[in-house]
């Protein structure tokens, strides 16, 4: 019997039973790039892919015991958080970091679901400010949630405001904004380092945000470099969303497997 070198993400992440976003989205794209996905799971959700409807957290203790047990066993490369929901699982999850500082985090700030309802409180923000920003190697918020954080209507001081939070780098991504082509900017040491512009897709996507942390982290965990880590999550992720797919309704969902179809 031997050992792989597949490396190893371990996922925070909310159960989305829509297999849109959360759990799901994460361990499809870290499958996508020849890792191996573990997860602890910080809430169960009731929401399809219209809107969340109810969170169910799970509690502190478990996410800190399980997380212990896969981190104890497995060669984690890095850490992925989306979804927490509380400010128990900001501290739980915390808790965990602090033993584990010298793997890199990957912060999806998970601030509202992508039909429009809050999963946050202003308790919740101040709390991944203080516990889990100046722990965080890569912070990505879209354009409304970098505002939130940094607590400004400035788009261009959020990303800076972030910095000095204690990101070591912070991927604003654009897709809310109001612009013919989807910006995304990457700050690092107090500055706007590279802007990414990406064709606007016309429709509403359930997931876009997971899977573009789980794509960094991925790649992080094979150990390329930050800047390159960056364009190859944001290319899969977009790809993804051109490959997406409408099964009701509600927002369309990345195909995060496009790749299996390509050579039809």
């Amino acid at each position: 019997m031997t050992h792989t070198t597949k490396p190893v993400v371990l996922c925070f992440s909310g159960h989305d039973p829509s297999g849109g976003a959360g759990i799901q989205a994460d361990i499809e794209t870290i499958i996508s790039h020849q890792s191996h996905a573990t997860s602890v799971i910080t809430t169960i959700t009731e929401q399809d892919t219209h809107n969340v409807k109810k969170m169910l957290p799970q509690s502190a203790e478990a996410i800190i015991s399980q997380a212990r047990t896969i981190l104890e066993d497995l060669p984690v490369k890095a850490i992925k958080i989306g979804l927490m929901g509380r400010v128990e699982t900001v501290e739980a999850i915390h808790t965990i970091l602090s033993e584990y500082s010298t793997i890199p985090v990957i912060l999806d700030p998970v601030l509202a679901a992508g039909g429009g309802s809050s999963l946050s409180s202003d308790a919740l923000i101040d709390s991944i400010i203080e516990l889990l920003l100046p722990r965080t190697t890569i912070l990505t918020p879209n354009s409304v949630e970098a505002r939130q954080i940094a607590k400004t209507d400035d788009l261009e001081l959020s990303g800076t405001r972030l910095l000095e939070l204690g990101c070591k780098y912070v991927l604003i991504t654009g897709a809310h904004e109001q612009t013919d082509a989807v910006s995304n900017k990457l700050y690092h040491q107090g500055e706007c380092i590279e802007t990414y512009s990406w064709d606007r897709l016309p429709q509403s996507y359930h997931g876009s945000g997971c899977t573009l942390a789980s794509s960094i982290a991925s790649l992080l965990a094979h150990g390329l470099e930050i800047k390159t880590c960056m364009m190859e999550a944001q290319e899969y992720t977009w790809n993804c969303l051109n490959a997406g797919y409408q099964l009701s309704s509600g927002q369309f969902l990345p195909n995060r497997l496009f790749w299996m179809h390509d050579h039809n």
